[in-house]
């Protein structure tokens, strides 16, 4: 009969180091730094995503022909977009029992709407959907690109002042800028 030999171990063991090596602080840089990206990272995707929502709500809000009147605009401010948490803050106020404090969902809501309308109050920055070029434009966004939203152009609406918006942003396509087509078709839109 011939000899059997035992299988020998495949797997490489994990190099053991000292606590206080300069290779285990090496590791533990690198470790803390994977994380810190990580965490910058999932912040970024849940702002473009807050501000893709923002932009995706006046996208839906165009008209399928011609453009919007200021008074269009601010009647969507005040009557959909400031209100639209008012269902949930009634569901999760009917939800406490007396005497006890507010949720941190019915706090977090009750936030966003003083901010969101204290912003209305100052100056919100939306896409022009008054200048018809802006909103031509803006009826090609994918409504997922973010950095799309820079060939807008923009202006700055208020609640103390309704009738007189401001061009905060002048846009930077070449259909907004009233210029000839660049050479360089950088910032053309393709179709597909």
């Amino acid at each position: 009969m011939a000899p059997t030999t035992s299988p020998k171990s495949t797997s490489k063991k994990e190099k053991v180091f000292h606590p206080s090596s300069r290779k285990a602080g090496q590791l533990a840089r690198k470790a803390l730094r994977k994380g810190r990206l990580t965490d910058l990272s999932a912040k970024r995707g849940h702002k473009d995503h807050s501000v893709a929502d923002f932009f995706g709500f006046w996208f839906h809000a165009i008209p399928d022909e011609g453009v919007l009147s200021l008074d269009d605009i601010h009647q969507l401010i005040q009557d959909v977009w400031l209100v639209r948490f008012d269902e949930e803050l009634e569901i999760e106020k009917a939800a406490r029992r007396k005497g006890r404090p507010q949720s941190t969902k019915e706090l977090k809501l009750e936030e966003i709407k003083l901010q969101e309308s204290e912003l209305y109050r100052t100056g919100m920055e939306i896409p022009d959907l008054t200048h018809p070029p802006t909103v031509e434009l803006y009826r090609r966004w994918d409504q997922k690109e973010v950095p799309y939203l820079k060939l807008l152009r923009f202006i700055r609406i208020s609640s103390s002042d309704p009738q007189n918006p401001v061009v905060s942003k002048p846009g930077k396509h070449y259909s907004i800028l009233k210029g000839d087509p660049p050479q360089d078709s950088a910032m053309d839109i393709v179709e597909t």
